[in-house]
Formats: C-alpha cells, sequence, structure tokens
C-alpha cells in the first residue's frame, strides 16, 4: 500500500512529527511505501478560486499543490499530522485539504483509507474532540475508510512524547495499516 504522510507542524522536529516518525517506521516494517508531504513547508496558498468556480485543469497559483494532489490521488491512504490547537489542526494542513477537496470527485470514488496522528502539550479533552469531529467530517466528505487515530494528550515536548506511551500507539497503529 501506498502511504501519504500530510505533516502540518510549524515546528520540524515537534511532537506530532515524532509520533509520525513512529508511524512511518512501523508501516514501513510491514512493507508498505511511504511518501511524506510537509504542508507546513510547501509553497501552497489559500485559493477560493478552486472552490468557487470548480476549475479543473492546473492550478493557476504555480504552487506546489498540483504535485501534491498527484501523490495524494497516487495513494492508498492518507495519514494527517498535526500538533493540535485550540481551533484545530495546523493552518497549512487546513489550506491543503481546501485545495485538496476542490477535486473531491476522483478521491470519493476511490475509496482511500485515511488515519490521523495528533500532538498537544494540552490536554482538555474538548479540544480533541473538535479536532476529532473536523476529522470525521473529513472522512465522510472524502469517503475515506477511517484506519484509526493517535491523539498525543500530553505530547507538549519532545521529551514529554519521546516518555509517552503514544510513541509505541503511533508504531502500533503504522503496523496494523
Amino acid at each position: 500500500m501506498k502511504i501519504v504522510v500530510l505533516e502540518g507542524s510549524p515546528n520540524k522536529n515537534g511532537s506530532s512529527n515524532m509520533l509520525a516518525e513512529q508511524f512511518i517506521k512501523g508501516a514501513l516494517k510491514t512493507g508498505h511505501q511511504v511518501e511524506v508531504i510537509d504542508a507546513a513547508r510547501a509553497k501552497i496558498h489559500p485559493c477560493t478560486g478552486c472552490i468557487h468556480c470548480g476549475y479543473d485543469g492546473p492550478c493557476i497559483q504555480k504552487d506546489e499543490m498540483e504535485q501534491i494532489r498527484e501523490s495524494i490521488l497516487g495513494a492508498d491512504m492518507m495519514v494527517f499530522v498535526t500538533p493540535l490547537y485550540y481551533y484545530g489542526m495546523s493552518a497549512q494542513l487546513k489550506i491543503l485539504i481546501d485545495r485538496f477537496c476542490a477535486f473531491n470527485g476522483s478521491i470519493q470514488r476511490k475509496q482511500m483509507k485515511s488515519a490521523v496522528i495528533s500532538a498537544a502539550w494540552n490536554s482538555d479533552s474538548w479540544t480533541f474532540d473538535a479536532l476529532k469531529a473536523h476529522y470525521d467530517t473529513l472522512v465522510r466528505y472524502l469517503n475515506l475508510e477511517d484506519l484509526g487515530a493517535v491523539y498525543g494528550k500530553g505530547c507538549g515536548t519532545p521529551s514529554m512524547t519521546a516518555r509517552s506511551k503514544y510513541m509505541k500507539l503511533a508504531y502500533d497503529l503504522g503496523r496494523s495499516i
């Protein structure tokens, strides 16, 4: 299976990326192909044109979205990786999803699989509930098959994350795919 990991953390060595690394190790151990797309550093911009006009050709913005879109459509699974903020996932990951959803017809017919990995300093359940609600809506909208989640509660620093149970949970999720 080809898996695309969409990382949205502005901190390249952050807790959510540490969990993603463990997921990737587990997935590679079971023979899957993994491609990582760093949404936080990708050259993608917000666009209302795709959503409002339904433009279906190459994007006129001349950014990296077309290549990212092709990678996603060539995969069997998407894994959304994000630090958790009070309002949900990272802004760059939201932009990537918004831009990708403009072409949702291709993905809805594909029956892709998905998972979400998140980490946060704050372990208030309502913040994770908000992310879960957004993720569940995305899964339904894109007709994805949800294969699981790792919500790293209390993983605010790399040292906290390294000592947490979530490292193993992320690895196990990668192995179970």
